[in-house]
């Protein structure tokens, strides 16, 4: 078992990892230094696409991490993934919660979502996954995936559930599933409860920085890439607390309008993929190009999306105060580094997307019940700790969110480990 540190390296800090001689960059390393337990890439017999598991930790012999799919993915990017999974299980760790945290995990597979081919790659990557599946990863939705596509393929390939290892672990289990069958049900004007509760962290995560900077939040202006899951979600609870959202980027670009969109009405018109019906927009709705949302006159950034959207050559282009990273790995450590020097405050993805994963396992093991304003108040509580505990350990130190993050992450991961071990 690799030895734990409490204290983070300088690269963890937010140095950059040294370039490789091809001028790609390796992952940076793991909040304590390891390297992942486990990593494996597959290869479809079928059309030669790959995909990739890679478990960064156990814990109690389980890790947890979606699984996404899109072309271009890779090993890199989902290594980066399931050590991001192994620091949300860590920061949500309550040591009188009955929501235990699991190690971190993460999935993906180099294909478009959108090709007919898709759903047959996918059942083929689930039956080669199905010893990891049933027995120590736990996985779910992410990108180019939803819910319902990931459980259709499951028992197609002939599994009893996506989150099947962690049964285990539960005291009882009829009664847990159950739970979570009926959350999934909640619907909320139209939107899933499991889609509402990570926009409700991620909302939560930009109303305690306005807080926190005593910005009010009516007439604060906020611009989303993205309104898919997280997204659509995202822009519904900041629309709701009185923020202006004046840009939403899709696949077919930008729709903004500085007075504010009507948010109600584009998620009505999108599709699966969250891609808006521009037949829907209304008379001061402008189409704008695809990278306007980067630089629009906002407060608030919401890369909602796809990873690495924000690099060395485009963070030039950000306005806003803020970028709250909603997806996944959205701005690349280089950048990250630039904007801080401009006085852009970027809030890491492992803390503000964290209640995705964190609903899950609090409605599972029983913190919460099957019911939306259980669910919305318990992850507002959570996340204003969180997040208010992030920032005020970097303004202690001095230091970016992320650093604050992964400093919180080293502390935390051996009081885990020697409470429950690796294997359990």
């Amino acid at each position: 078992m690799p030895e734990l540190s409490a204290e983070p390296t300088p690269r963890e800090a937010g140095a950059p990892v040294p370039a490789r001689p091809d001028g790609s960059r390796p992952v940076a390393p793991a909040p304590d230094g390891s390297a992942p337990l486990l990593s494996l890439t597959w290869t479809d017999h079928v059309t030669g696409c790959q995909g990739h598991l890679v478990v960064d930790r156990l814990v109690r012999g389980v890790s947890s991490g979606g699984l996404r799919m899109r072309a271009g993915c890779t090993l890199d990017e989902v290594t980066g993934l399931a050590r991001g999974m192994t620091m949300k299980e860590a920061l949500h760790y309550a040591p009188d919660g009955k929501y235990i945290p699991l190690g971190g995990a993460k999935g993906g597979i180099d294909c478009d979502p959108r090709d007919p081919r898709a759903y047959g790659v996918l059942v083929r990557y689930l039956r080669a996954m199905r010893p990891y599946i049933e027995t120590i990863w736990t996985t779910g939705e992410d990108l180019g995936l939803t819910q319902d596509t990931v459980d259709r393929a499951m028992a197609e390939a002939g599994l009893v559930s996506s989150v099947q290892a962690v049964y285990r672990l539960l005291d009882d289990e009829s009664a847990a599933r159950r739970r979570l069958a009926d959350a999934f049900a909640v619907e909320v004007d139209g939107i899933g409860l499991d889609e509402l509760a990570g926009g409700c962290g991620v909302a939560e995560s930009v109303l305690v920085a306005l807080d926190r900077a005593r910005v009010p939040y009516a007439g604060t202006r906020v611009s989303l890439q993205g309104l898919g899951t997280m997204g659509g979600a995202t822009a519904r609870f900041l629309s709701r607390a009185g923020l202006r959202i004046v840009a939403v980027a899709d696949v077919k670009g930008t729709i903004a309008n500085p007075s504010g969109l009507d948010v109600e009405a584009l998620l009505s018109a999108r599709d699966a993929y969250g891609t808006v019906d521009r037949a829907a927009l209304g008379p001061g709705d402008r189409e704008l190009p695809g990278d306007a949302w980067l630089s629009a006159d906002a407060e608030v950034l919401v890369p909602a999306a796809v990873s690495y959207t924000i690099d060395t050559a485009n963070q030039s282009l950000v306005r806003a105060r803020w970028i709250v990273e909603a997806a996944n790995m959205p701005v690349r450590r280089e950048a990250e580094e630039l904007l801080a020097r401009r006085g852009v405050t970027v809030l890491p993805d492992v803390v503000v997307n964290s209640a995705t994963n964190a609903w899950w396992w609090w409605t599972l093991f029983g913190d919460i019940t099957a019911d939306a304003d259980d669910a919305f108040a318990h992850t507002r509580r959570s996340m204003r700790e969180l997040v208010g505990r992030v920032l005020a350990r970097a303004e202690a130190d001095g230091t970016t969110p992320r650093a604050a993050a992964h400093a919180i992450v080293a502390e935390r991961l051996p009081v885990i480990v020697e409470r429950f071990g690796w294997y359990g």
